[in-house]
């Protein structure tokens, strides 16, 4: 047969600059976010920003809610498109957030726009025990998960051996090195990908192995990591060339690919003391049902400016290319700033839904909530959803939290339920709080007492909670009295 030309049509996913875009915002707070966009309105002559008129807003801020600004978490939702799945599609009207999702002020005057959090700022090591905790573990791989993140350095990076490992867990349970490395490919693989890795090399090909199989320049990519790595930081193009033999010209995607990923994924983290947030979302009862609200800094009003738009047709032609590619630019950011509106939204919701009770009655009534939970109800990808959770804060009645606040794992009841791990510490405190202070509860009494309660926990649970709760001992109680 004679060799002939073949057209053949193919649908991949593409790691895009708008898509990496999308991604990017979606993890940032509002304060950032507010930051990211003044910084994009100062570069794109493109980009309009539409100014609040001060009447409206005071007319606004002492207005009771409209029913039809606000999202009824009763309500079904469109599900829309995730920002793992598929690229954001464009059209050529400006969008404006306002349309689809109002702004909603608290009607009464005494809740600040700026709040406080009391907490300590959450560093690797909170982030990475937030992550196990939601994990189904035995007893001895959760003690060899928990050394494993005490080990982690600043940058996320596992400095100990496995047989340094094995020591320090040697107290409670005798466990081979190849244990330890099993459990650590699993914490590695927690968010940020690629922590607990030993280098850097490790830690790149771990988040290679995250990406879509049909990622562009995927292949390439995890060679460069493994082979070339010190020719790559050099970037010489010619010998990555010849040891890998493959053309100059394939080599851009996955040097892209590469050069995108985290080397330090613990960078991001840090001891910071506390800030003030604003929170991203509120939650109000509005006639007998639960509502949720965006707050505007999570919807900022874009548009394009329409007067150097209209000059493009009559520019010559490198003011022309320029200005089309800040328009492309300013189109693709208000998109992603909608998705990325529309999904802390869904977030929200689906949070509220789920710990309605706690709104209603408190921590007592905190059910369990894993992120797999709220990813398959709105049905997006649990990375994204966990990319939402951290650094957006939903304003109850009863404060500010943020969204991980709500996400615990669930410890068994006698009627074959489940109750959530804050649930059972508030359950705790409460306890402690009222118990006669010249006899004070001991960890085994507190057990005794939830079990009558329907609660199956083990003594060294409730100490595990009572620790975590800062509470003293029922010795160093009795003598702090």
């Amino acid at each position: 047969m004679k060799p002939a030309p073949q057209l053949r049509i193919q649908s991949q996913l593409a790691l895009t600059p708008q898509l990496q875009q999308a991604i990017r915002l979606l993890q940032l707070s509002s304060m950032e976010l507010e930051l990211e966009l003044n910084l994009a309105l100062e570069s794109n002559p493109l980009l309009d920003i539409e100014e609040e008129d001060p009447a409206e807003a005071e007319d606004e801020e002492f207005a009771p809610p409209e029913l039809t600004a606000s999202a009824p978490v009763e309500s079904s939702q469109d599900s829309s498109s995730d920002v793992h799945d598929a690229t954001p599609e464009l059209d050529d009207r400006p969008l404006d957030l306002g349309d689809d999702l109002r702004d909603y002020r608290p009607a009464t005057g005494d809740e600040e726009e700026m709040e406080k959090q009391d907490a300590a700022h959450e560093d690797l090591r909170d982030h990475l025990l937030w992550q196990l905790n939601l994990t189904r573990l035995s007893a001895q791989d959760r003690a060899i998960a928990t050394a494993i993140i005490e080990a982690v350095n600043e940058d996320g990076y596992l400095d100990e051996s496995n047989e340094e490992l094995c020591e320090s867990v040697s107290g409670l349970f005798q466990v081979s090195t190849e244990q330890v490395e099993t459990v650590r490919h699993l914490i590695q693989r927690f968010d940020p990908l690629g922590v607990a890795s030993r280098n850097l090399a490790e830690c790149l090909g771990v988040q290679l192995d995250g990406l879509s199989t049909d990622t562009p320049g995927l292949d390439l990519a995890r060679m460069l990591v493994s082979e070339c790595l010190e020719l790559l930081a050099r970037n010489d193009r010619s010998r990555i060339c010849q040891v890998l033999k493959v053309r100059d010209a394939d080599l851009d995607p996955a040097i892209q690919l590469v050069r995108s990923l985290a080397p330090k994924p613990g960078a991001g983290y840090s001891n910071a003391p506390a800030e003030y947030v604003a929170p991203d979302a509120y939650a109000q009862k509005v006639n007998g049902r639960w509502q949720v609200f965006l707050s505007p800094r999570c919807q900022p009003r874009l548009s394009i400016n329409e007067h150097y738009s209209n000059l493009i047709a009559r520019a010559q032609r490198d003011d022309a290319n320029y200005l089309r590619g800040q328009l492309q630019e300013a189109r693709w950011l208000i998109k992603s700033l909608k998705t990325r509106a529309e999904t802390v939204l869904k977030v929200a919701q689906a949070i509220v839904r789920a710990q309605a009770n706690f709104l209603e009655f408190g921590a007592e009534a905190m059910r369990p909530l894993v992120l797999r939970d709220v990813a398959e109800e709105i049905e997006m990808h649990e990375s994204t959803v966990s990319r939402v959770t951290t650094r957006k804060y939903l304003h109850t009645p009863r404060g500010t939290f943020e969204f991980k606040y709500f996400f615990s794992s669930g410890v068994s009841t006698v009627d074959g339920g489940a109750a959530s791990a804050t649930a059972i510490q508030a359950m705790l405190r409460k306890l402690i709080d009222e118990e006669k202070a010249a006899r004070p509860l001991s960890d085994q009494a507190l057990a005794v007492e939830l079990n009558r309660r329907g609660i199956s926990v083990a003594r060294r649970t409730v100490a595990k909670y009572r620790e975590a709760l800062n509470i003293p001992s029922s010795n160093d109680r009795c003598r702090l009295d």
